[in-house]
């Protein structure tokens, strides 16, 4: 594989490949040995329930209160009622089962690896490989620019099947109205203008559509299907297969199981957001377990600012009782600083603390 900022001079093998290939994973997909003694799919009974959220009743109190106890409490949460389609859902879903059981041939046509040109961070394949001692993910992911619409890079998204580009242009233009709401419920349960997030989002801000394929994997005590982190942007949206779980979020240095229940949602706070509400609310860190029995598929939409926007808390959460709690940079600065601290499993955002 290539290393950052090095040129590529043979296509790797996906882990959809080995997954057909190996009886034991490779070496460089597997967990140090202390994470391994203290259980990859264990994860403790709950404390309380993750809550599941009705998106369109966040103007009612008890609403309200219960995403303001998600967000305190585990920096997720389920929802329902959020206006797209069971129809539109299966589509999406359908669409990204149909892409990954092609012929590698045929999903290399937008592979984010080409011989002689630089990794690129859109396309199909794997995430980049920046240093020989870095642990490996058991996934294969399609990586695509959905905002803005103008930049979007269509040689990269696959045209088979052939509803995939429409199913994925209407189902994004819906997760789109979902973000905005939910930024204006977190101002409002912040006491902020209740525009103030969504106002921090130019014509450039940016959305990305991550298809991530997690093949049944012959030993799930010894790998990830991905690594603990935590999302860098504003907010997350996963679609997640309905009855295979594998998503786990800590709390409290444990973790838990996130549900998978039909025709919901998973959203999440990335590090942005937590920057911008002053530590109020946190970017929940969290990882994916793999399956020896069955495939798992998820589609993360990631929603953040543009990257001439300076990250910084709101003025009105910073106080002479709330000093501000991070450093202010410039997005594009984080998003670097970011890439570098996930492939070595840190967190960026920890260095930023004041």
């Amino acid at each position: 594989m290539a290393a950052s900022g090095e040129t590529l001079t043979m296509v790797p093998k996906t882990v959809q490949e080995l997954a057909t290939a190996v009886e034991e994973p490779p070496s460089q997909y597997l967990r140090p040995e202390q994470e391994r003694h203290a259980g990859l799919r264990a994860a403790d009974e709950m404390p309380d329930p993750i809550p599941l959220i009705d998106l369109s009743r966040l103007t009612d109190a008890d609403e309200a209160d219960k995403l303001r106890a998600a967000l305190q409490h585990w920096g997720l949460f389920l929802a329902t009622n959020h206006g797209i389609e069971d129809s539109l859902m299966d589509a999406v879903m359908s669409a990204s089962r149909e892409f990954f059981r092609q012929p590698i041939e045929e999903k290399r046509k937008c592979s984010n690896l080409v011989e002689g040109k630089p990794f690129e961070i859109e396309g199909y394949g794997n995430d980049k490989v920046a240093t020989q001692d870095q642990i490996l993910d058991w996934q294969d992911r399609l990586h695509l620019r959905v905002e803005p619409e103008d930049e979007r890079n269509f040689a990269k998204w696959p045209s088979h099947p052939e509803s995939f580009r429409d199913v994925l242009h209407e189902y994004t233009s819906r997760t789109k109205g979902i973000r905005n709401l939910i930024l204006r419920s977190i101002a409002n349960l912040l006491e902020l203008d209740e525009a103030y997030f969504v106002n921090q989002l130019s014509n450039k801000a940016t959305g990305f559509a991550r298809f991530n394929y997690y093949p049944p994997c012959p030993r799930p005590d010894l790998v990830l299907g991905l690594k603990p982190h935590s999302d860098g942007g504003l907010l997350t949206i996963l679609l997640v297969d309905e009855d295979i779980g594998g998503l786990q979020v800590q709390r409290d240095g444990k973790w838990y199981n996130v549900p998978a229940k039909p025709y919901t949602l998973v959203i999440n706070l990335g590090d942005c957001m937590e920057i911008m509400n002053n530590g109020i609310f946190r970017s929940p860190v969290h990882r994916v377990v793999t399956n020896a029995e069955k495939e798992r598929l998820s589609l993360a939409t990631f929603y953040s600012v543009d990257g001439e926007t300076v990250l910084e808390p709101a003025p009105g959460l910073v106080d002479d009782r709330r000093p501000s709690r991070y450093r202010k940079l410039k997005t594009k600065d984080f998003v670097v600083g970011l890439i570098e601290h996930f492939l070595q499993g840190t967190r960026f955002i920890e260095t930023l603390k004041i």
